[in-house]
């Protein structure tokens, strides 16, 4: 009974040993993992921002040969018009100014959407961070407590077990009087 007794602990105990290893491996497999995706957030990271540059200059650069285009056959006469009628601001040259203003805006506003939405990835990846380090805490005291609620059911069970032989015992003798 000794015998069979221990080589089940042996084989729950290499069960467990296996497992372990096996976790390890994984584990160790993920680490070897993360420069892979440090890289692949970084590189997402600078295309978006590259992207953004690159939309942001080629739309400035169709504007201001639009502007030139549109300039060079209409601002003499319009000059010449709103010299006489119309005031200051509705000059081609005050309206390219402004417009130029608004395309400023509208970009440094999509570079601050970029920033805004990494930032917010950032965060994101931070909260689950703190999660799984939370979960792994209670995880390891939830199992430190099944292990101490196994380890009384044990203590329960020998004890029941020696009241039981010890009332057997004491039992026993006056019932074979």
């Amino acid at each position: 009974m000794s015998s069979n007794k221990n080589n089940n602990k042996e084989t729950i105990n290499n069960a467990f040993e296996q497992t372990k290893d096996s976790v390890k491996k994984t584990t160790d497999e993920a680490v070897k993992e993360i420069p892979r995706f440090t890289k692949a957030v970084s590189e997402y990271q600078q295309e978006t921002i590259q992207a953004t540059k690159d939309i942001a200059d080629n739309f400035l650069e169709s504007q201001k040969e639009i502007i030139h285009s549109l300039q060079s056959l209409w601002v003499p006469y319009v000059e010449n018009v709103q010299n006489s009628y119309w005031s200051y601001w509705t000059s081609p040259k005050r309206v390219t100014e402004n417009y130029a203003r608004v395309v400023s805006n509208i970009t440094d506003s999509t570079v601050a959407a970029t920033r805004f939405a990494n930032n917010t990835v950032f965060a994101t990846m931070e909260v689950l961070k703190t999660s799984i380090q939370h979960t792994r805490d209670e995880a390891i005291e939830f199992s430190r407590m099944n292990a101490n609620v196994a380890k009384t059911f044990e203590n329960v069970a020998r004890d029941s077990i020696s009241d039981f032989s010890t009332r057997e015992e004491v039992q026993t003798p006056s019932r074979r009087q």
